[in-house]
């Protein structure tokens, strides 16, 4: 990062060197030497003899069954100060859950086997990595940005701008700003998808009560639960609308494992059991263990549609269930 920041983004002016006197060259851009920040790494493949894209199909599966055995060794632990986090009482999930242990694990294990076929025909290898082709795409990048702000800034005031901040800025885009950019745009598309998908298996009777009511079958959520799912929902909820949100995001590879293994972890969380408040995920937004939890409820099942990163659908179409809300409707029934 050190690296990649003394370009002077945000300090002094930008320096080119010797061999780049001028940022904007005619139709072109110059910039100097590719500096390569510290969380990427020129090999074709992270780990030798193993492609990236067969990592981006592990990483979920053992991101999964990892978190979910953290989770359970917590369940059995018999640690008293985990108590005021469960979010129900241990006895609860083995009277109230429909499902077994078992019969879970069966149907986990299946949409695995599925997410990993579908991947395995719908992800491309990487293109070649090197320096050559960093710059390549930099360079691009750059005469994009020289249209942009000539476009928004003006000649003049755009040009004093490109030749001070240019090389920094077209470094920044190229390894922050459009990556994060993507990601987030990614994470968007997941909890659309989801969001309007999950809330018509509620809203229509019929896929509710062939489809959805499986997932529902565990009325008191616990970790290694969460993709409980009938088949056909695990592949059209979470498979389809993973892989539509890395080709419309256009992710690399790389970044292709990190959003598999995150949501799936997200995924875990949310049904994990407990309420932590030093749960990193649980701390990222509002949409939680808790806030999925009442949707499992009977009081909540109509609510909660939200997963599993952020809630802003839930707030914008009225759908969102809070534990004041549960209260307050509790009241009201009392009083009357």
């Amino acid at each position: 990062m050190g690296d990649l920041f003394s370009y002077g983004f945000f300090g002094a002016p930008s320096t080119l060197n010797s061999t780049c006197p001028s940022f904007v060259t005619g139709e072109t851009v110059c910039l100097p030497s590719v500096k390569i920040p510290f969380y990427f790494s020129l090999r074709q493949n992270l780990f030798d003899g193993i492609l990236d894209t067969h990592i981006a199909l592990a990483a979920p599966v053992l991101a999964y069954w990892l978190l979910s055995f953290v989770f359970y060794c917590l369940d059995i632990s018999g640690w008293r100060w985990l108590d005021k986090y469960r979010i129900h009482e241990s006895e609860e999930v083995k009277s109230r859950n429909l499902a077994t242990p078992w019969e879970v694990a069966r149907a986990v294990i299946l949409q695995h086997a599925t997410q990993t076929v579908l991947g395995l025909a719908w992800l491309i290898e990487s293109p070649e990595i090197s320096v050559v082709r960093c710059q390549s795409e930099m360079e691009a990048l750059g005469r994009t940005l020289v249209w942009v702000v000539r476009h928004l800034l003006g000649e003049e005031t755009g040009m004093k701008i490109l030749e001070l901040r240019g090389p920094a800025m077209t470094h920044w885009l190229y390894w922050w700003g459009i990556p994060a950019a993507q990601m987030l745009f990614a994470l968007f598309i997941v909890d659309t998808w989801q969001y309007f998908l999950h809330r018509l298996m509620h809203t229509n009777r019929y896929l509710y009560k062939k489809i959805h009511s499986v997932h529902h079958r565990l009325y008191v959520p616990y970790a290694f639960g969460a993709l409980y799912n009938h088949p056909l929902e695990g592949f059209l909820l979470d498979s389809v609308g993973a892989a539509l949100a890395e080709r419309i995001s256009h992710l690399s590879v790389r970044q292709t494992i990190f959003l598999f293994a995150f949501s799936t972890c997200k995924t875990v969380d949310d049904h994990c059991g407990y309420n932590l408040p030093f749960d990193p995920f649980q701390m990222m937004s509002g949409n939680n263990a808790d806030y999925h939890d009442i949707h499992h409820q009977a009081i909540g099942i109509k609510s909660n549609f939200s997963q599993p990163f952020f809630v802003h659908w839930d707030v914008l179409l009225g759908t969102r269930m809070t534990r004041k809300d549960i209260q307050e409707r509790r009241e009201k029934v009392k009083k009357t």
